[in-house]
């Protein structure tokens, strides 16, 4: 097995989601209870969510977490 870095680069597909169901980010973070400042720092990649979070989030845009979510590759260790 190979070493997993210690720190991971978790970054998100939220905005592309949003626009394929031509949301606000206002209105996400209405629907899965959280502020729109949540969304846009996750958006960013400056705050990685809750798993339970990431959840609501797929489950709102009905994918899976893989879909949304992906690790982006760093020579980082």
């Amino acid at each position: 097995m190979g070493k997993v870095p210690t720190k991971l680069s978790i970054q998100s597909k939220i905005h592309v989601c949003r626009a394929e169901k031509r949301i606000t980010q206002q209105e996400l973070a209405d629907a899965i209870g959280v502020t729109r400042a949540t969304i846009i720092s996750i958006e960013k990649g400056n705050y990685n969510p809750s798993l339970e979070l990431s959840f609501r989030i797929a489950l709102y845009f009905g994918k899976n977490i893989q879909d949304i979510f992906y690790v982006e590759e760093s020579d980082e260790q």
